[in-house]
């Protein structure tokens, strides 16, 4: 009998105690997952990581004393850093798109519902950037704005998504809606091994790095 994987291991960053006690017993209800350690702020949680080297740290980002973006940015900058997920009542364009510079895995909203959060930590884990739709649909606006004209953008998107096959074509607009591998696979009916290599693909034909930007270009298609 082979042994099961162990838990993956996860450090709260929160300067409001009822907030970590809430994520504390949505996440230990997953026997996949175990909370070792909570912070209270950005440098609590440097100190944090150090003792109990997490896997996961779900990050909020208005702390006092160190934010959440600045302990990003200093535990990102360390050797083996665990992956970040910064957890947040706010999503405006400027902190999502500092956060994701800095290199955080994830950027999901407080109000996400449980199981929601519950498979973005296994995710990001996993190695599958987590965004929540409306995070997504803001890095959209902002990338967007003002670029082209949106006739043209639409344009050059359309015949960008007419080189996908049928199936590539589904899977880019479940991204474009924000939707997780495993969403996918679940809308689509196909396994999550396949929609990693459905998305793989998409990255290659449509010269994408990363997920919103195929959602970028779904949203100038005008496809969802």
């Amino acid at each position: 009998m082979t042994d099961s994987p162990a838990p993956i291991r996860i450090l709260l960053v929160d300067d409001d105690p009822m907030v970590r006690t809430g994520l504390a017993m949505i996440l230990g209800g997953d026997p996949r997952l175990e909370v070792v350690g909570e912070a209270v702020d950005g440098l609590d949680a440097l100190d944090a990581v150090a003792r109990w080297e997490p896997d996961v740290v779900l990050m909020d980002i208005r702390m006092p004393r160190l934010d959440g973006l600045g302990a990003t940015e200093q535990l990102l900058g360390q050797p083996n850093p665990p992956k970040i997920i910064v957890l947040t009542t706010f999503d405006t364009d400027e902190l999502v798109l500092r956060a994701l510079r800095l290199g955080a895995r994830g950027f999901m909203l407080k109000d996400t519902p449980p199981a929601r959060i519950v498979e973005a930590v296994r995710a990001v884990a996993a190695g599958e950037p987590i965004l929540s739709p409306s995070v997504t649909a803001t890095l959209i606006a902002t990338v967007t704005a003002g670029e082209e004209s949106a006739s043209a953008a639409r344009a050059r998107a359309r015949a960008a998504l007419d080189e996908l096959t049928e199936r590539e074509r589904e899977v880019a607009i479940a991204i474009g809606r924000g939707l997780s591998n495993a969403d996918i696979a679940a809308d689509l009916y196909m396994s999550v091994a396949t929609v990693k290599a459905h998305v793989g693909r998409l990255f290659t034909k449509l010269a994408a790095d990363n997920r919103v930007q195929v959602a970028i270009l779904v949203h100038e298609a005008e496809l969802t």
